[in-house]
């Protein structure tokens, strides 16, 4: 299956869509679209001209949310056999695109491409450029196997034995992270930003509204103003590529 272009979709519950969409637009340097859905609960986050988007909103009615991958392809019929094939299960067949889930869990689309094919700039010292996954233990190694066949992308070791990335070819906006978890738990997902600078970026977002959570080596985890975690990661924010040292 080849994989076309990619979306991470920020997940939150949708009494807080609006300032989900007020946080992550001055987060991204984008705009919102008119909402699409029968309860209004799409949006696109819209870059300058001269880009395409690669992140898109959901309101969700049940939980707190989190985060998910819509992965763009040529042909879904033939995508989403492949994804059978390795063990995915198919929740909704809209016709022109799919919500499946992973062996582990984890929600995500196979939709067409339309287009895209230019990745938004980096802004403010950050991008938004990583779903990662959070997989329980028992369920790592064939979690992870899964995503590996699926999207066909370079496997590489993180630099912390819990981390492996799953790399894109090159001008594809989204990557994954791949997160072996210390406790089981359902498997689930949240949105990483490559950060030049975290201790930065991290007092524009507290401006924004979003709150520090808990700090690593190389990484800090906020909760955002509508109640969703994410992550700032020390990461060069044109490549994705990690520091020396840490995550």
């Amino acid at each position: 299956m080849i994989i076309r272009w990619t979306y991470a979709f920020v997940d939150r519950p949708a009494d807080r869509l609006a300032e989900a969409g007020a946080f992550w637009t001055a987060v991204t340097g984008t705009r919102l679209s008119e909402p699409r859905g029968e309860r209004d609960e799409f949006t696109t986050l819209l870059p300058n001209a001269g880009a395409d988007a690669c992140v898109k909103l959901q309101g969700v009615a049940e939980g707190d949310g989190g985060a998910h991958l819509d992965l763009c392809v040529a042909d879904v019929r033939e995508a989403l056999a492949t994804a059978r094939e390795l063990g995915a299960d198919v929740v909704a067949d809209h016709g022109g695109w799919v919500v499946l889930r992973s062996p582990a869990g984890q929600l995500f689309c196979l939709v067409l491409r339309h287009g895209e094919a230019v990745r938004p700039p980096v802004v403010a010292g950050s991008r938004l450029d990583q779903v990662c996954l959070d997989i329980p233990p028992s369920a790592y190694a064939a979690e992870s196997d899964f995503w590996a066949a699926l999207t066909g992308w370079e496997r590489l070791k993180g630099s912390r034995p819990e981390f492996e990335v799953l790399r894109p070819p090159a001008g594809l906006p989204v990557r994954i992270l791949l997160q072996r978890l210390d406790t089981e738990r359902p498997a689930s997902a949240h949105l990483d930003l490559a950060c030049a600078d975290i201790p930065a970026v991290r007092a524009r977002h507290e401006e924004l509204g979003a709150v520090p959570v808990s700090h690593g080596p190389h990484w800090s985890v906020m909760r955002d103003p509508a109640g969703g975690l994410y992550c700032l990661t020390g990461r060069d924010p044109q490549t994705g590529g990690l520091p020396a040292a840490g995550r």
